[in-house]
């Protein structure tokens, strides 16, 4: 059983039931429809927000306990969330290629070697003139007592985004500091990086 898995078995939704502020207000401002993969979803909290926004919402998660509280915080909200267990180590990004309309990733922290290949998953599976939404934290974030990994390997650095998603049409990009209160885990001042970047179509 993963620490995920654990983490997430009691009743208690630990990072909340309400989406990422960066994410809701990225996603009313670009008005953004059509089909929206959540990866590293967690609890559910952004693929359920989704959801409510008319999107057709896949969550992946690692966690069998998070996936089935996904689903229960869908139901409900009155939505529907599809569920599907995925180790990103393992995951077929080539079948997804040109799938999504979005894609979204919060609070997603892997290696360096592994997170690196999701986000060039991330590219290849967003549709031309699709999106690709994310805050997570970046790499000086350690000092800060508000959540996230206290390993530098597992953070983010804005190069990383501009590398990846070199070509596309970067909406938004910040590297900073933000207020987060998501539930018991992630409550307080915090160094995160921002990114909303649209395919070309060409």
């Amino acid at each position: 059983m993963n620490m995920w898995n654990t983490r997430f078995q009691n009743e208690q939704y630990v990072y909340g039931t309400e989406p990422n502020e960066f994410l809701a207000d990225m996603q009313r401002k670009l008005n953004l429809s059509g089909t929206a993969l959540a990866i590293a979803e967690g609890e559910g909290r952004n693929a359920a927000f989704l959801a409510e926004q008319g999107m057709r919402v896949t969550a992946w998660d690692y966690a069998e306990s998070g996936l089935a509280k996904t689903e229960k915080l869908a139901n409900s909200k009155g939505v529907t969330v599809q569920t599907k267990l995925v180790d990103l180590m393992e995951a077929d990004w080539q079948a997804e290629k040109e799938n999504w309309d979005e894609v979204v990733c919060v609070f997603g922290h892997f290696p360096t070697r592994l997170r690196y290949k999701t986000l060039q998953g991330v590219k290849e599976a967003i549709k031309p003139g699709g999106y690709f939404l994310t805050e997570v934290y970046s790499n000086y974030q350690i000092p800060y007592n508000s959540g996230g990994p206290k390993e530098a390997d597992y953070l983010y650095k804005p190069e990383e985004f501009l590398d990846v998603f070199a070509g596309w049409h970067i909406k938004h990009l910040y590297m900073g500091e933000v207020i987060r209160r998501e539930g018991i885990q992630h409550t307080g001042l915090a160094h995160v990086i921002q990114f909303a970047g649209r395919k070309p179509t060409e």
